[in-house]
């Protein structure tokens, strides 16, 4: 079981205002307190407040993600993005991949000290950590719980090189920590833009801060002296990927400040890949065959598709100034190419 290192917190220091509440437990999570509050931003939401055993997770030797560490103070996502590839990490808490994954939301309340606790280890020798590589470590629950002023804090106090990637524009209350991270150590931040077409937001990223507001953040950021990369993901099929699309993006994206861009196709694995295909059948029925035919051989876009989208990126961003997003940069997070094995899943 992935997540036999959590048991309960203690009962004190519950936040401000919080009501009552007794949801069925996980069965995963025997010993967590669930909690509830009354304020709109959190209305249909339950928190489940955990003590992790640890907290800076390496990354499976699988991976081709270019870090080796994670850290993650939060289990599931109020952004509620549809196309969330970590949602079937959910279904081993006994809950569900969908609505689950959206309004019950896991929290390491001892985040903090543990990220104190595991740099202090003899055996932990600096190595660069990345947050919001799962779920966004700046969603709305942190603006209650509050564990990333912690984690900053902790980590600008052992030196330790760290990159942070959100669409979350809480961000910015942390600036002046980041700032002073950046004195003694380097410090990554890149920000996921996949389109600024204010619809499409609405229906395939809910819960999220407009695309305008981050895209001021990454204004804000930059005017404090941070590179900052923007990862243009998931860019849709049918949706965010025509010409004129990618163009307002990219301009929009150079319009901030940002360093470079990257593109990204989306990319659709089990758990996110059913929630997926349940949105586009309802939003958008028409896309369906298009989908059926992209995905068919597994999680991934055909590699001519995502090569021909990375060249009309460039093309754009060649126009608009950001001819650097061409080179890699290691505070993004690229995606590992298709398998080499068909997997041969349905989608619908």
């Amino acid at each position: 079981m992935r997540w036999d290192n959590l048991t309960a917190p203690p009962a004190e220091g519950v936040p401000e205002r919080a009501a009552p509440a007794t949801p069925p437990l996980p069965l995963a999570l025997p010993g967590a307190i669930a909690r509830t509050f009354d304020t709109p931003e959190f209305a249909g939401m339950t928190f489940y407040e955990v003590q992790a055993k640890s907290i800076i997770n390496r990354v499976p030797g699988t991976s081709r993600v270019p870090f080796e560490w994670t850290i993650n103070p939060y289990r599931g996502c109020s952004h509620a993005c549809v196309y969330c590839f970590a949602r079937k990490t959910h279904t081993f808490l006994d809950l569900d991949a969908g609505e689950d994954f959206d309004r019950k939301v896991i929290v390491k309340v001892n985040a903090g000290e543990l990220v104190r606790r595991e740099l202090a280890a003899p055996k932990w020798r600096g190595a660069h950590v990345a947050m919001g590589t799962n779920v966004d470590c700046y969603q709305r629950a942190e603006g209650r719980y509050r564990l990333m002023p912690q984690i900053i804090a902790a980590l600008r106090d052992f030196a330790n090189p760290f990159s942070i990637l959100t669409k979350g524009t809480l961000i910015l209350r942390d600036l002046p920590l980041l700032r002073q991270a950046a004195e003694v150590t380097r410090v990554g931040i890149s920000y996921s833009v996949g389109s600024v077409d204010e619809q499409l937001w609405r229906t395939v990223e809910p819960g999220t801060p407009h695309p305008r507001r981050r895209l001021d953040a990454v204004r804000a950021l930059a005017d404090a002296g941070f590179s900052v990369g923007v990862l243009m993901a998931p860019i849709l099929p049918g949706l965010s990927d025509s010409d004129e699309s990618i163009d307002a993006t990219v301009s929009a994206i150079a319009a901030a400040g940002a360093a470079s861009v990257t593109p990204m196709a989306l990319h659709l694995r089990p758990g996110a890949r059913e929630w997926y295909a349940h949105w586009l059948a309802r939003e958008y029925p028409h896309l369906v065959p298009r989908y059926r035919e992209l995905y068919r051989a597994g999680a991934y876009a055909p590699q001519a598709y995502q090569r021909e989208l990375t060249a009309r990126v460039r093309i754009a961003s060649r126009r608009h100034g950001l001819h650097r997003g061409e080179h890699g940069d290691n505070r993004r997070l690229p995606e590992p190419p298709p398998p080499p094995a068909a997997e041969q899943l349905s989608l619908l």
